[in-house]
């Protein structure tokens, strides 16, 4: 009998260690992005995209939805293409209002996982000093070794819709659509 209990508890011990822990991740700056397009008074799609992006993912390969996300990036990374628009995007009329964050943060809530590759990750977007739930469609796109780094690396896409009116940056709404669409794009590295 002790023989068993022994052989039981060893066995129970060397599963336990065959589970890999969920691994930290840190946010590759260079290759993350967030793009955004919405309509321009019916004439033409307008894009700019955030970058800057910092931010750590606790990846849980086993449990994927016990998995966590939490980013930032400052809005002072705002680009559009056009030097005028981006300074009107940082002004009181958007951006700059009196009070708000020079930083969007973002932190997960919540992972359902609804494929074999994507989940809908549930997280507390803060931007222009307002805090709202959304929810990022979200696809793993590759987890394996970096070619060029020679170590674990994770991509993931995702994309959401916003409406700007929410985050007090609804300025000549619903001409300039109050709708708009968010995609993302992030790399990730183990953490240091």
């Amino acid at each position: 009998m002790l023989k068993t209990t022994a052989l039981t508890a060893a066995f129970a011990l060397v599963a336990g260690a065959a589970l890999a822990a969920p691994e930290t991740y840190s946010l590759d700056t260079s290759h993350s992005q967030i793009v955004f397009d919405y309509s321009h008074l019916g004439f033409s799609t307008t894009t700019g995209m955030f970058g800057d992006i910092t931010g750590t993912i606790m990846f849980d390969a086993e449990d994927p939805a016990a998995s966590s996300v939490e980013a930032t990036f400052p809005v002072a990374s705002l680009m559009t293409g056009f030097a005028g628009r981006d300074e009107h995007f940082l002004s009181p009329d958007f951006f700059g209002a009196e009070g708000a964050a020079p930083e969007v943060t973002f932190k997960s809530t919540g992972i359902e996982v609804t494929g074999d590759t994507t989940a809908l990750i549930t997280g507390d977007l803060t931007l222009n000093g307002v805090t709202k739930e959304v929810v990022l469609d979200t696809t793993l796109n590759q987890q394996g070794t970096h070619p060029m780094e020679n170590k674990p690396w994770l991509g993931f896409d995702a994309t959401t819709t916003l409406m700007r009116s929410d985050f007090n940056a609804g300025m000549f709404a619903p001409a300039v659509s109050d709708e708009v669409e968010v995609r993302i794009s992030v790399e990730a590295m183990p953490a240091e």
